[in-house]
């Protein structure tokens, strides 16, 4: 049974993605258009990709520009990880505001991420898989990001592993979001 939980990020939504088991193992249900549909969420998919993590890795704070922007359905399949998104919307009472949550294999929990969010995460276990389903191409002239360090989240991490590129994103508030 699919179970959505708004967010206090308005639009966002933490959603429990049906678990079935067995003696065989586990089967979990990543996409349901009319389950997302019924709970006041349009998401027409253009893409999927997924990333292997180290623990202590740390991606983001990503998104992509309009008029390229995009929502996001993202989940961990395996491992475990600490997603975190941040409201860039400038005219809603939460700009600037995050919500962080652990997703895992076993908690089998998603994010729904509207447009103007900037999502990234912390991989809590080695081999942490982190899976996107996403509504908009890719487009490298559209995607960019702000630093993971910003915005007032504690990563808990004395030595997080970044790439050059995240570490070169401007802080929130030099940021000038189009959102």
């Amino acid at each position: 049974m699919w179970q959505f939980e708004p967010l206090p990020l308005a639009g966002a939504s933490l959603i429990t993605l049906p678990l079935f088991l067995d003696e065989r193992g586990s089967f979990v249900k990543t996409f349901h258009q009319l389950s997302l549909q019924e709970n006041g969420i349009e998401f027409n998919l253009r893409e999927s990709y997924f990333s292997c993590s180290k623990k202590d890795v740390i991606r983001g704070m990503h998104f992509q520009l309009p008029p390229h922007d995009h929502a996001k359905i993202v989940f961990c399949p395996q491992g475990a990880i600490m997603d975190v998104i941040v409201d860039l919307r400038k005219s809603s009472p939460t700009y600037g505001t995050y919500v962080a949550t652990e997703l895992s294999a076993q908690n089998h929990k998603a994010y729904y991420i509207p447009p103007g969010f900037a999502h990234g995460f912390k991989a809590l276990t080695d081999e942490a898989m982190t899976y996107y389903l996403v509504s908009s191409m890719y487009s490298k002239e559209h995607d960019t990001g702000i630093r993971f360090d910003s915005f007032g989240f504690n990563w808990h991490c004395t030595q997080p592993i970044l790439s050059s590129r995240d570490l070169s994103f401007p802080r929130l508030e030099s940021f000038a979001s189009p959102f």
